[in-house]
């Protein structure tokens, strides 16, 4: 019976996959990869031989009939993203509901999530909180941030170096002052935390850019 596995890989420190990944990766029939230059570089790490296939949101349209025949041609299938769990603000909804709906059995482990650790270390209530991922580059942005502005949740976004000084002053226009924790390159070398009111972080980003893959959490709670 063929399987498709998501399989989450590590947000930066290798050492943070898990053994039931590795598992995986290693007796996977193919691993349909976002990058296969990026995953080649973690096979290798690991010494896993296991052949690729690429899969990311360029191709995953077209391709998503022929990948799912593929699927049931094979027993085990992996699919992993560059770093996290697929389908986190990265491919992978289409392919597993393309499955679900063919009747192909599809399987999670748990594993890596860049907001989890942020929203954890932020401080801020998390018992209930709003992931919305990258927000809209251009068309529908100032829309969500508007539809987002009196949400009483504790927020986390993604977003790139090049914009967040952007989001911060977007954050200060449309919604005022808040608290907000901005976590950068989670688990790597250069880890680094920044908290403050939006008005301090805007000066602190524009004295030293940020570089990095970022977080941002911001605290909604009127407590």
């Amino acid at each position: 019976m063929s399987k498709l596995v998501v399989v989450p890989t590590p947000i930066g420190n290798l050492e943070d996959i898990t053994l039931r990944a590795l598992r995986i990766l290693k007796t996977a029939d193919i691993i349909l990869a976002e990058d296969t230059r990026t995953t080649g570089f973690l096979l290798k790490h690991f010494e896993i031989s296991t052949k690729m296939r690429s899969h990311h949101k360029f191709n995953e349209h077209k391709t998503l009939g022929a990948t799912v025949e593929m699927i049931k041609q094979n027993e085990i299938t992996a699919l992993v993203s560059d770093a996290g769990t697929p389908g986190i603000s990265d491919p992978g909804y289409l392919i597993v509901k393309a499955c679900i709906e063919n009747e192909v059995e599809v399987e999670c482990l748990p594993g890596a999530t860049a907001f989890v650790p942020a929203l954890i270390n932020s401080g801020f209530p998390n018992d209930n909180f709003c992931f919305e991922g990258f927000l809209p580059q251009k068309k529908g942005r100032q829309k969500k941030l508007l539809s987002l502005r009196d949400e009483s949740r504790t927020i986390i976004f993604y977003e790139s170096p090049h914009r967040i000084l952007k989001l911060m002053e977007e954050l200060l226009l449309y919604w005022g002052e808040r608290e907000v924790v901005i976590c950068r390159e989670l688990s790597k070398m250069f880890e680094e935390t920044l908290r403050g009111t939006v008005s301090e972080l805007i000066e602190i980003i524009k004295q030293k850019p940020l570089k990095g893959e970022i977080v941002v959490v911001v605290n909604n709670s009127k407590d």
